[in-house]
């Protein structure tokens, strides 16, 4: 096939998938032992279907696809997660309330029409906590809901996702007609690894006038950081997506001077320092604080002034 293997991404999926089958079958002697590992699993898998949307752990799109086929966050095509993710690293547009699909900001000018009580849930889940506890649910009411409304219309491609979505549901529902796991630990599960994800992506950018300083570092290297597979170096992806996973790390430590003055500082040391700052406590204001109402969105920079590539 000519294809050159990673393999500690192979190893990692392949760990991935043990874990998720020990968790929905023999861990359900102990439901919440089973939920929490099973939601683990999805975490660690949706990570790895990150990897390969960026062409790892082979260079055929068609082969990592392959590889993180089966459904396993349920509500998430990964042909979907490619197309928005990509788009979204399009460094000159990152938290544009309309043109970064991964965007938690919202419009000053639509925030200001919200009803109330959506307007204080929406500040509840932009604290840490409230991220985790209630972000799984209002982030797929969003997406799910924004999905629709692009299948309605006909948007090229979304429907052949859900589609190819829905047939990667059928090993997952087949695989839990007969494991110990019922569904609603199933859901659970997923509930949890939706939960797990949020934290990753909680502060991973912020408003900042230029592209360069609005995407995060942290310097973790506990396990948080190796179930988002060092994501958390998040500036270093974003300036040099292609690099696996596993040499994240040394890229950082070898020019952490550097990424750290193109970012304008926008660092923390741990995820223990994330949970100490906010988890309680907001990081930023739900209505975009920089949003120049008068111009209708970001100034978008140029290339050299992203620190892409």
């Amino acid at each position: 096939m000519g294809q050159r293997a990673e393999w500690p991404t192979l190893a990692m999926l392949g760990a991935s998938y043990g874990l998720w089958a020990l968790g929905t079958t023999w861990a359900w002697g102990v439901p919440v032992l089973a939920i929490v590992l099973t939601g683990i699993a999805i975490a660690q898998f949706s990570s790895l279907q990150h990897e390969a949307l960026h062409d790892h752990p082979f260079r055929s799109r068609r082969v990592n696809e392959a590889l993180v086929f089966p459904a396993l966050t349920l509500t998430v095509p990964y042909r979907r997660f490619r197309a928005t993710h990509l788009a979204h690293h399009h460094d000159p547009i990152l938290t544009d309330p309309y043109d970064d699909p991964e965007s938690n900001y919202f419009d000053p000018a639509v925030w200001s029409g919200l009803p109330n009580g959506l307007r204080l849930i929406l500040r509840v889940n932009n604290t840490l906590l409230g991220r985790v506890l209630l972000g799984p649910l209002i982030g797929n009411l969003f997406w799910l809901g924004n999905e629709a409304r692009l299948i309605w219309i006909g948007k090229r491609g979304v429907r052949l996702a859900w589609g190819l979505h829905l047939v990667g549901l059928v090993p997952v529902i087949l695989w839990l007609w007969f494991a110990a796991m019922p569904w609603w630990g199933y859901l659970l599960a997923c509930y949890l690894g939706h939960a797990l994800l949020k934290i990753r992506t909680f502060l991973e950018h912020r408003a900042h006038d230029l592209a360069r300083g609005r995407t995060v570092i942290i310097e973790d290297k506990g396990p948080l950081a190796l179930l988002f597979l060092n994501n958390n170096l998040h500036a270093v992806h974003h300036m040099h997506p292609g690099l696996p996973w596993y040499d994240l790390p040394a890229t950082y430590a070898g020019r952490r001077d550097h990424y750290q003055k193109r970012n304008d500082n926008y660092v923390y040391r741990s995820y223990g320092q994330i949970f100490r700052q906010h988890l309680l406590r907001a990081k930023d204001p739900v209505a975009h604080p920089i949003w120049p109402v008068e111009k209708g969105g970001l100034e978008k920079g140029n290339q050299s002034e992203t620190g892409s590539g």
